[in-house]
């Protein structure tokens, strides 16, 4: 089993992607390694701040490891929260803060259309590499369903008429935008080793 270096302190995440992995990665989270300082995400792009905390780890620790950054885009807020997503409502927001925000901003708004999008960079021998996945949907009236984290709930994507947060993990992993990077990630170093 290979292990795998994920940078994040965020533990829902961590479970997730080791889902979507399964048994051929054992994943190892930035607590795992009793690493507790928090990685400045000062990009404007997911891209951006993902290189920035994949690179982070690799600098300090000197191990391959790979990051993500995900991103809520939605048409009537002209992409936001989008970069800003984890901290929409400010520093030290809460999920529940967020999707608050968001709900009010969209009140009476019909255009709901929104996507999420993740992206992954893993650096693997001082090169590095990009993994994107997307999804297409839009933002419910209002919460539904107690499962995944984040904006789970007031997400619907595209053929569906469930939240992700109302979906089993298994379901929401084939096709959400994180399931859709880290398939790519997971096809790509099946591929070298």
């Amino acid at each position: 089993m290979k292990k795998l270096i994920f940078a994040t302190h965020n533990k829902h995440k961590l479970r997730e992607v080791q889902e979507i992995l399964g048994c051929d990665f054992h994943l190892v989270g930035l607590n795992d390694l009793g690493f507790e300082e928090n990685i400045p995400e000062t990009a404007d792009t997911l891209e951006g701040n993902a290189q920035i905390k994949a690179a982070y780890i690799y600098d300090k620790l000197g191990i391959d490891c790979f990051s993500d950054d995900t991103g809520l885009e939605i048409d009537a807020l002209q992409g936001a929260p989008g970069v800003y997503s984890a901290r929409f409502s400010g520093e030290n927001c809460t999920f529940d803060d967020n999707i608050n925000k968001v709900l009010n901003l969209l009140d009476g708004v019909s255009n709901r259309k929104a996507r999420f999008r993740s992206v992954i960079c893993l650096i693997m021998n001082e090169k590095r590499y990009f993994f994107e996945g997307r999804v297409e949907g839009k933002i419910s009236e209002g919460r539904k369903g107690g499962g995944g984290f984040g904006y789970d709930p007031i997400f619907i994507p595209n053929g569906y008429d469930e939240t992700f947060a109302e979906m089993s993990p298994e379901n929401k992993n084939v096709i959400s935008h994180r399931g859709i990077a880290v398939q790519k990630l997971t096809a790509f170093l099946r591929e070298i080793h």
